[in-house]
């Protein structure tokens, strides 16, 4: 394998990198067995894997593509062989998460899988560990954090909000972790030629910084992930009731000092409303009409919050209200950059940015095409 340049050097101790973390060696033992189902993990997770930069004493591994490793230890990336498609494995007991295969299916069925308003991930296909029981592996597609890149224009916020309010309770589906580690989006309109899933900003090769497009230019469709607790209710059970279970938001008022049984709609409309609140409302200038609405979605009462058709419904007003120019206006981040020049830059840079997205007749709210 042959080290590409890298101006970005970051010196480490190269013993520390010659063997597989903990994290990774079920996938280096699955790595045989995963290539007869199909699905290609990368050089690094082979069972006779030599690290490329061995006995070469560079202190700059990031110029190596094997030396980039996963920390988290039931996901992994992986290509499928039959047509080359980036995939993402993920690992779980059934024991532990008994209801997740079955949700995830739910979703990726006919009719509902080709509805415009399903935002949940779809499931590619089901493994059956060999050798552990109780242990499948789902075939999910390939995502990547929705906030990453950053949003450019207060459009582009409104129409990630839209797509995030739509869908999963109209199923009867609570989803019980709607927080921002588990809301994605498909990077391939943005990232045409994809990037390296580790070190998310260069190419899949380590040779560059991988290119990007803006949400405006290229629309994104957002998705909710990992259904490792949700539930399926009865559609003549409208408020069940549900034994607390903390996902990866602690705040959740109902689950503060009581282990009582509580409805878990609700609380997914409370984790929807602080993720706005604290991923935009606390850290960006530019959605502050969406204030009134964050407001009621994290009340301390969950039976003062609204329902999500509810949501839906005045968030519809919110946006139909909002003037072209507000839309097009530049979504500012409170803490602007890591530059010192950033503040002056970006707006320069967004000025020109948006007059070429108006003369090639891009909307301001960026709906993808389904």
């Amino acid at each position: 394998m042959t080290a590409k340049p890298n101006t970005n050097k970051r010196v480490v101790d190269q013993s520390i990198f010659l063997k597989l973390r903990s994290t990774e060696t079920f996938w280096r033992d699955h790595y045989i067995w995963l290539k007869e189902q199909g699905y290609l993990l990368r050089p690094r997770y082979c069972p006779d894997w030599v690290p490329s930069w061995k006995d070469q004493f560079d202190p700059d591994l990031t110029r190596y593509e094997d030396s980039y490793s996963s920390r988290r230890r039931n996901i992994l990336d992986a290509t499928r062989i039959s047509d080359s498609q980036m995939v993402t494995l993920k690992c779980i007991s059934t024991q532990v998460h008994p209801f997740e295969v079955e949700i995830t299916r739910f979703f990726s069925t006919e009719p509902i899988s080709s509805h415009p308003r399903n935002h949940c991930i779809s499931l590619h296909s089901v493994l059956n560990v060999p050798d552990v029981e109780n242990t499948v592996i789902l075939v999910l597609p390939f995502l990547r954090e929705y906030k990453r890149p950053r949003f450019k224009s207060v459009g582009e916020a409104v129409e990630f909000f839209r797509q995030i309010f739509e869908f999963i309770h109209q199923c009867h589906v609570a989803h019980r972790d709607c927080m921002d580690l588990n809301i994605m989006m498909d990077p391939k309109p943005m990232f045409p030629d994809l990037y390296h899933p580790i070190a998310t900003r260069r190419k899949k090769d380590i040779s560059g910084r991988a290119k990007y497009y803006t949400r405006t230019a290229r629309p994104v469709k957002y998705y909710i992930i990992d259904f490792g607790i949700s539930r399926k209710y009865s559609p003549d059970d409208p408020s069940p009731l549900e034994d607390p279970i903390v996902g990866g938001d602690k705040t959740v008022p109902e689950f503060q000092n009581s282990d009582a049984a509580c409805n878990p709609f609700p609380t997914d409309i409370y984790y929807l409303g602080n993720l706005i609140r604290k991923d935009f409302l606390e850290k960006t200038k530019g959605v502050e009409f969406m204030e009134p609405l964050v407001a009621d979605m994290v009340q301390a009462d969950p039976s003062k919050r609204p329902t999500i058709d509810e949501v839906v419904e005045r968030f519809d007003k919110i946006s139909r209200s909002l003037h072209w120019w507000t839309l097009r206006s530049r979504l500012v981040e409170l803490q602007e950059g890591d530059y010192i020049f950033d503040p002056i830059i970006r707006p320069i840079h967004h000025f020109f940015r948006t007059v070429a997205h108006v003369l090639t007749f891009k909307s301001a709210v960026p709906t993808p095409r389904i």
